[in-house]
């Protein structure tokens, strides 16, 4: 197959997937998480988004393990039935079976470090004004053509392999 044909045929297989993949995504639903947590509340007290969300080898933007949150509630809260929950998850060593709101299929590349930290995207731009919100839901669509249109609004690569993984 000639470099051209192979070309040809990324660029055919973009357009398919475009397609398939730019369909309005439904309207989000509040997941039920197994501890309620209000993002608004800890912004509202000076808690930055990397303040619990590390980029834990650059990928994903971990969450903080329990014995974080209890620094502060140990004493903050802590005779409410969430912080008692939250709490029991920290006595047993366990981690708190959060629920994921926002995921891109496991075939996609993607970085918190060169959108976040590199290329200096604010964590709203994808996740929306979580800083503002009492429950966490999909605000923001994780589409291929989402990620196509930001990606040409900053001048950023839109080739196949910029983000799939061609092998």
């Amino acid at each position: 197959m000639t470099k051209k044909s192979v070309g040809r045929v990324c660029i055919s297989v973009a357009a398919a997937l475009a397609v398939l993949y730019s369909a309005p995504e439904p309207e989000a639903e509040a997941i039920e998480q197994p501890v309620p947590f209000s993002h608004r509340v800890h912004s509202e007290v000076g808690i930055k988004c990397r303040n619990c969300h590390s980029l834990k080898d650059g990928f994903a933007a971990g969450l903080p393990p329990e014995t974080t949150c209890m620094a502060c509630h140990a004493t903050v809260k802590k005779d409410s039935p969430a912080i008692r929950k939250l709490a029991e998850f920290a006595r047993s060593k366990e981690p708190v079976p959060w629920k994921r709101v926002y995921e891109v299929p496991e075939y996609v590349w993607f970085s918190h470090q060169s959108h976040h930290v590199d290329a200096k995207i604010a964590c709203e731009h994808c996740h929306g004004p979580v800083a503002t919100r009492d429950v966490i839901v999909k605000e923001k669509p994780t589409s291929m053509q989402a990620c196509m249109d930001c990606h040409a609004a900053y001048k950023a690569p839109n080739g196949c392999d910029f983000c799939h993984n061609t092998q």
